[in-house]
């Protein structure tokens, strides 16, 4: 079978994903291989092909972070999904043929089972949340482990929490999804999961289920008490932070994969986690803007948005992103490179609003403009920048890769927060010089001259910062 370099080979609703597009493995140990994993999707009537195309890379994006490597996709069009198993019975039988047998001769540069270590296929991605009933019959006739949308970005949200506030809002997600899930475990599981028993901690008559479930309760409702203890906590250090920087603080938000990392390295020059996948960093990373100006403003870089962000996480999550609530300016990134960037734009205004920052003041940033053509057709990329002006007359189109653009949107940045700063003289006689820290430390200094009585300070800052320095020097 011959295929052109990067393309999909389509067998009726299967696509066979040649080995050049097939994502290596992210996992830490280096000598792990990729886990072979198929996709399914339903597309429902009210789904263009475009938004269901762009949802099917995402998933497999998705299953790349975890380290999966998928090797073919499966589509059915239906009115609603099956009520038993997810997919048509035609399908599911489609599927269990082909992880039971070997791909076809030439589709990938050797099989799948001629490494032993590779083994077979082990999952199977399906776009969408699917109820537990569904993905246990799913799981019993494709022959594979079957893992629904929602727990993929669980368990993504699950590997990547580094701070215990994250982690425990993660928890408390997972937990969630978990425990309807328990009967259909139990039901796999056979007698086992359903047997009753008084003894082991159990209550009389509980059984194996019933008493995982109130472990999940109790599990959820310590860590509901450690957020309510930490929320406090930081609400201390966003107000120390924020009397610190005098409220010039910026969030980077936006979709996944944006290249908002990317951004907040060149606009600070930090090293921050810069990688090619989705959900690189779910903790905010906070600094300082580079060369620093006056007002002094810090970035943070909040966590990715992503298409149906399970609910339990909008919740869970929403101290995360607290960062843009607490914001005097979002820069919303865009990949502009995205064909369907509209769908990432309105996936981030929903999630924006849910936690209520709709109001917070915007700048939409379109990134990725130097990869609009893959072959680097300057045309293409002029001609994607002025529709996106034409579209969105306040916008920055630019790359976070070149110099220029950077220095560009940081003035903006800059400019955003000089327009409501004032202007004032000051005097400092030389017996005061003591005081010329405070003043540096407080405001801009635009332009200083002195005669034989002291120096005189033209400044530029906060209105209320400047007008005590005026008062001070005032009695002075």
């Amino acid at each position: 079978m011959e295929m052109a370099a990067g393309s999909a080979v389509l067998t009726g609703n299967i696509r066979l994903h040649p080995p050049e597009n097939r994502p290596p493995r992210m996992r830490k140990e280096a000598k792990d291989k990729p886990i072979p994993a198929i996709v399914a999707a339903v597309q429902l009537p009210k789904v263009s092909d475009v938004e269901f195309e762009a949802s099917l890379a995402e998933l497999r994006d998705l299953a790349k972070t975890l380290g999966f490597e998928i090797v073919a996709t499966f589509t059915q069009k239906r009115s609603s999904f099956d009520s038993t198993a997810y997919m048509g019975t035609g399908k599911r039988e489609e599927i269990r043929t082909f992880v039971d047998s070997e791909p076809a001769p030439g589709a990938f540069e050797k099989p799948l089972h001629a490494d032993p270590e590779a083994g077979r296929i082990e999952a199977i991605f399906v776009d969408h949340e699917i109820s537990p009933s569904q993905a246990r019959n799913l799981e019993k006739e494709v022959g594979c482990e079957v893992v629904d949308r929602t727990m993929v970005i669980l368990e993504i949200f699950h590997r990547h929490a580094t701070s215990r506030a994250a982690r425990a809002q993660v928890e408390i997600a997972r937990l969630g999804y978990m425990a309807p899930r328990l009967r259909e475990a139990a039901k796999l599981a056979g007698p086992q999961g359903r047997q009753r028993s008084g003894t082991g901690g159990r209550g009389a008559g509980e059984s194996h289920t019933e008493l995982d479930r109130r472990k999940i309760r109790d599990q959820i409702a310590a860590l509901q008490q450690e957020i309510i203890a930490m929320d406090a906590e930081r609400k201390t250090q966003r107000a120390r932070r924020q009397e610190r920087k005098g409220g010039a603080n910026v969030a980077l938000v936006g979709y996944t994969n944006a290249g908002k990392s990317t951004l907040m390295r060149a606009l600070t020059g930090s090293d921050v986690l810069v990688e090619n996948k989705l959900f690189a960093t779910l903790d905010t990373t906070v600094r300082a803007l580079q060369p620093e100006s006056r007002p002094r403003v810090l970035l943070s870089d909040t966590v990715g948005f992503i298409k149906n962000l399970p609910h339990g996480l909008v919740a869970s999550f929403k101290s995360t992103l607290e960062e843009a609530l607490d914001a005097s300016l979002l820069l919303h990134v865009i990949d502009a490179s995205d064909p369907g960037f509209e769908r990432q734009l309105a996936v981030t205004d929903k999630v924006l609003a849910e936690i209520g920052a709709q109001d917070v003041p915007r700048l939409r940033i379109f990134n990725k403009i130097d990869n609009v053509d893959n072959r680097g057709d300057a045309a293409a990329q002029a001609a994607r920048e002025t529709a996106l002006r034409a579209a969105y007359p306040d916008c920055i189109v630019m790359s976070a890769r070149r110099a220029d653009d950077v220095a560009l949107l940081r003035e903006a940045i800059v400019g955003f927060f000089r327009q409501d700063l004032v202007e004032a003289e000051l005097f400092l006689p030389w017996s005061a010089q003591q005081q010329r820290g405070a003043i540096f430390a407080s405001c801009e200094v635009l332009e200083e001259r002195a005669d034989e009585k002291g120096a005189f300070l033209r400044v530029r800052g906060d209105s209320e910062a400047v007008r005590k320095l005026c008062e001070q020097f005032a009695r002075d």
